[in-house]
């Protein structure tokens, strides 16, 4: 056991936990006041029921029987059962303690499905969401971080993933799209514009993600070394390029650049390198930045032409974004980086091998997630329902769905005095 990768890893731990309330300022900024509240209630509420479900089951399913090659983990680990202890199974070559593993990977498992809170935004049930989250962690996020994190099929066969390309952000924008296609429009769109209600939420939001991303990727070297550092570099400079190239197409679309833009290109790039952050170096991760950034923003137009309501453009940065990721890391792998880059990517002499293993995570992942969410999600449009009534929607979620309201104001529209 280590000391100082122990204590890295309890800093990262922190670090991704407080993103999950950067993507509620994130998110909360950019739906309309009447229902910042049910934003922020989303992705608050995912960290007290996802981290219970994460040590009762979820884990276990993830990673027992870890490196077995297989589609899903054992019941080795249910209850937190043989974690508390030492530094885990062997295959892992840990050298922190086996809970703080547990714990770190409890905070990826939090904020993957809350990321689909963006897609769904002003229309989705409060108790729909909780019932779809607390099922999809175990059905689809834990046999997907198995395959690709725990030595399951994807890893075993070369596929790789640094901190989640494929099992947080194309498994959860695929879900989000599966949700989407099951509750259709919000009432208006795209006839009526709702614009964001508070963009200076939507900026802090972005600057929290942006920060607790170095222990997302930085921390999924597992260690205090020189590739978590070269990780942390990799995620600082990928965020810059998105934010440059989302602009500069901004810029040239549309004759100015946004606030929004600038946030949106950031995530682009920091969704990009994920998957590629601990296994490229150079300038590879400021083309891999400005490439996100560029294709998101392309990719967001894409709802207008296929009718889909991705409300916050989950699928435009999310899964858009972790596809070319992934795909990307093909290119740019180097095992001068890491060695456990076997496979070197084309840009460095490597072939296509590596590209290919990376094309079929994606498609599986992206498959996988789609398939088994549009069920989960039809299920539970057909017993409790998806979607809030018309009325509902119309008066907002934060007061239909929890009786509170984001601002007072006072008899004559103005902010009022609260307290």
């Amino acid at each position: 056991m280590d000391s100082g990768n122990t204590a890295w890893m309890l800093v990262a731990t922190a670090l991704v936990l407080f993103m999950t309330p950067g993507l509620a300022f994130f998110y909360g900024g950019m739906v309309r006041a009447k229902n910042v509240l049910g934003m922020l209630m989303q992705n608050f509420f995912a960290m007290g029921l996802l981290a219970v479900i994460w040590a009762v089951l979820a884990f276990s399913l993830a990673f027992g029987a870890f490196g077995n090659g297989g589609l899903i983990g054992n019941f080795d680990f249910v209850g937190l059962r043989n974690v508390a202890v030492g530094l885990g199974p062997e295959a892992m070559h840990l050298t922190i303690p086996f809970v703080l593993f547990c714990a770190y990977q409890m905070t990826f498992a939090v904020i993957t499905p809350a990321l689909i809170t963006g897609a769904t935004a002003d229309r989705l049930k409060f108790s729909a969401y909780a019932l779809f989250i607390g099922i999809w962690v175990v059905i689809v996020y834990a046999p997907v971080a198995h395959w690709v994190f725990a030595g399951g099929w994807l890893q075993k066969m070369g596929a790789l993933d640094f901190a989640g390309g494929a099992v947080v952000h194309i498994n959860a924008g695929a879900a989000a799209l599966a949700l989407i296609l099951i509750l259709g429009k919000r009432h208006g769109w795209p006839r009526e514009a709702m614009h964001p209600h508070s963009l200076p939420l939507t900026m802090l939001g972005t600057g929290i993600l942006w920060f607790g991303w170095f222990g997302f990727n930085a921390g999924s070297a597992l260690a205090a070394d020189g590739v978590a550092a070269v990780a942390a570099m990799n995620t600082f400079l990928a965020a810059s390029a998105g934010m440059l190239g989302w602009v500069a197409i901004e810029k040239w679309k549309d004759g100015r650049p946004t606030t929004l833009g600038a946030a949106s290109g950031a995530v682009a790039g920091l969704v990009a390198i994920t998957p590629c952050a601990g296994y490229v170096g150079g300038l590879s991760p400021i083309l891999i930045g400005i490439i996100a950034g560029l294709v998101c923003f392309l990719a967001i137009q894409m709802k207008y032409r296929l009718g889909y309501d991705d409300a916050l453009d989950v699928v435009g940065v999310h899964l858009v974004g972790g596809l070319v990721g992934a795909l990307l890391l093909g290119f740019f792998a180097e095992a001068s980086v890491n060695s456990a880059v076997v496979n070197q990517g084309v840009f460095h002499g490597g072939g296509f091998t590596l590209l290919g293993y990376q094309a079929i995570a994606s498609v599986s992942v992206l498959a996988f997630s789609l398939i088994i969410s549009v069920v989960l999600a039809k299920v539970i449009d057909i017993t409790i329902g998806l979607r809030v009534s018309q009325e509902d929607e119309l008066s907002g979620l934060d007061l239909s769905q929890h009786s509170e309201t984001a601002y007072a104001y006072d008899d004559f529209g103005s902010m009022g005095r609260i307290g």
